[in-house]
């Protein structure tokens, strides 16, 4: 079943705080899966997805049943069940996001290996929507700690993978003790038999959408990427543009805003480069273009719409400087380049979190994505003086040199000095703002499986009696600049430095060895976080949860107001050797 085409979020009959959210983040417009599946929901229907990993599925039932959501009720109403922890993790993460602006939402993801007491704890408190594996919620339904009488809707996401694994028959006595009323939809990659006499026994009606994946191979185009944060992409994509030979690029980001602001900085660095979002009027597109066809311009930095239906021959590279929300979408960005058969690169900046999709890449694309060697100090110098010397043989074949021959060779004699001390001196002012040898700038990955760990570090444990608040210390490293942040969670809610780092480290992509001392107080916290935090992060880490409780990150002023200006401390660092707990 298909439905019409939809054109904006605006067009589906979504709450306002949803639409909000949405223009917030940067959809722009609705994906396949979500444009025949968020009617059919919004409407009552139940509902099987056949649709790959990578299409925007998530979304696809996580905004119409936020949208049918009942805040009053406290128990949980919307139940998700999904094979893997991580899974489950990125599911709860997401309905956390869409439901920023739902006041007093609660989203509780629950699975094995995590303490069942603070699960109870959690549960007890109250969620709106409960994600989690199956093995973990029967063990709940057992003990009787997770009600299901308020439940309205039930989604089985990836039921293939979950078949695979050995959880079929656990999902179907989940089953058998929800309400019969609960309105399911179920999400498949594939539909084995057993998936579908699951579907028929235990669905009502349902209304089936299967979406077949547009992607192909783009074998013209060789494909990277890089593992980055959110503070060190700039950085990292500052060194890619020294060293790669490109004639024009055009850069994608998920929001207008991010389009305007990655322009302006890159442009400081000296970087032609402008803005294409759909902010601007036809006149001026047409204007940008036409001069990144002509050469005036070497870099755009586009969303998504902006650059549909973009041709320009000079389109040598492509880069993710933000990861899509679905495959097909980055089939369809990395075809600005590689047309009529030109060789083309795509490079794709994902954090640690986001390497299911890159996986999922992979397989719409029917190629391998290689880890690309980060520019080292050494390449970035290199590359600036070969530069260096074709500007001065460029210089020397094209210009008339003759009156500054002459000044050269007034000045020896006046002052003595050799030819080569003057011409070291002339390249000294011709390159001073931007000097052939650079500083190692901090250009930092997660550390790989392979390495030591990528998780977020443990902080100190609390104790039962209070006695010591828990704090957690920086990791021996460089100086770098920080800022104390409150955040409005402390002892009262159960919180340790561990979930503070997680949060951080998840929602504003901040490596965990970046985020500083931890003071956890009664009822606020203390962290010390990287000068220079994007307004975009920082906005949405006003809005994340941790214990249930919403972070309301502000600069500490070190009271409980006033307009004292935020100190910048330079840390030294800890010599000491972290221990097990850190």
């Amino acid at each position: 079943m298909t439905s019409p085409a939809t054109t904006s979020f605006t067009d589906l009959a979504l709450s306002a705080p949803i639409l909000k959210v949405l223009e917030e983040i940067g959809y722009e417009t609705p994906s396949p899966i979500q444009a025949a599946s968020i009617p059919k929901i919004l409407g009552g229907s139940d509902i099987i997805g056949q649709a790959q990993t990578g299409t925007g599925k998530t979304a696809a039932f996580a905004l119409p049943f936020l949208t049918k959501l009942d805040l009053s009720i406290k128990d949980p109403q919307i139940l998700v069940l999904a094979p893997t922890r991580e899974l489950a993790i990125q599911v709860a993460e997401a309905f956390q996001t869409y439901a920023r602006h739902l006041k007093g939402f609660h989203v509780l993801p629950i699975y094995g290996g995590q303490s069942m007491s603070t699960q109870l704890r959690q549960l007890k408190r109250g969620a709106h929507v409960v994600v989690g594996t199956p093995g973990r919620v029967m063990d709940h339904l057992r003990r009787d700690t997770l009600k299901l009488d308020c439940l309205t809707s039930l989604i089985l996401d990836e039921a293939d993978e979950m078949l695979k694994m050995g959880f079929i028959e656990d999902v179907e006595w989940i089953l058998e003790k929800t309400p019969k009323d609960r309105q399911i939809a179920l999400f498949s990659a594939t539909m084995p038999p057993v998936i579908r006499k699951i579907a028929n026994r235990h669905l009502n009606n349902p209304e089936e959408i299967k979406i077949k994946s547009k992607t192909s191979t783009v074998e013209t185009i060789t494909q990277h990427f890089w593992q980055v944060t959110g503070l060190h992409k700039l950085d990292a994509l500052t060194r890619i543009l020294e060293v790669e030979d490109f004639d024009a690029m055009i850069i994608f980001v998920r929001t207008k805003n991010a389009t305007v602001e990655l322009a302006e900085k890159l442009e400081a660095r000296g970087y032609s480069s402008a803005a294409l979002n759909g902010d601007m009027n036809q006149a001026l597109r047409e204007k940008t273009i036409d001069r990144l066809k002509k050469g005036s311009l070497d870099i755009v930095i586009a969303t998504d719409v902006a650059a549909r239906g973009l041709d320009v021959e000079r389109i040598s590279h492509v880069m993710n400087y933000d990861i899509p929300y679905d495959t097909e979408t980055y089939v369809h960005r990395i075809g600005r380049t590689g047309r009529a058969g030109r060789k083309g690169t795509a490079i794709l900046f994902i954090s640690p979190r986001e390497k299911r999709m890159l996986r999922s890449i992979e397989k719409a694309t029917n190629q391998p994505i290689t880890a690309m060697k980060m520019p080292t100090r050494e390449d970035v110098t290199y590359r600036r003086i070969e530069l260096f010397k074709e500007q001065l043989s460029h210089t020397l074949e094209s210009e008339d040199l003759s009156f500054f021959t002459e000044l050269v060779e007034n000045y020896q004699n006046e002052k003595n000095v050799a030819p080569n001390e003057i011409a070291a001196a002339f390249a000294y002012l011709a390159q001073k703002e931007r000097p052939l040898v650079i500083e190692e700038a901090p250009v930092r990955a997660e550390r790989s499986r392979s390495g030591r760990d990528e998780r977020p570090s443990r902080g100190g444990r609390d104790n039962d009696r209070g006695e010591e608040r828990p704090k957690r210390k920086r990791r021996n490293q460089s100086d770098e600049n920080m800022i104390s942040y409150r955040i409005d969670v402390g002892r009262t809610h159960g919180v340790q430095p561990k979930n503070i780092v997680g949060a951080i480290a998840n929602e504003a992509g901040v490596e965990s060895q970046h985020i500083g001392a931890i003071d956890i107080r009664e009822n606020f916290s203390l962290v010390d976080l990287p000068e220079g935090m994007p307004d975009e992060i920082f906005r949405h880490l006003k809005n994340v949860h941790v214990c249930n409780q919403k972070l309301n990150i502000a600069v500490d002023t070190g009271g409980k107001g006033g307009d004292k200006k935020p100190s910048t401390r330079r840390r030294k660092p800890d010599s000491r050797k972290q221990s097990n707990n850190e």
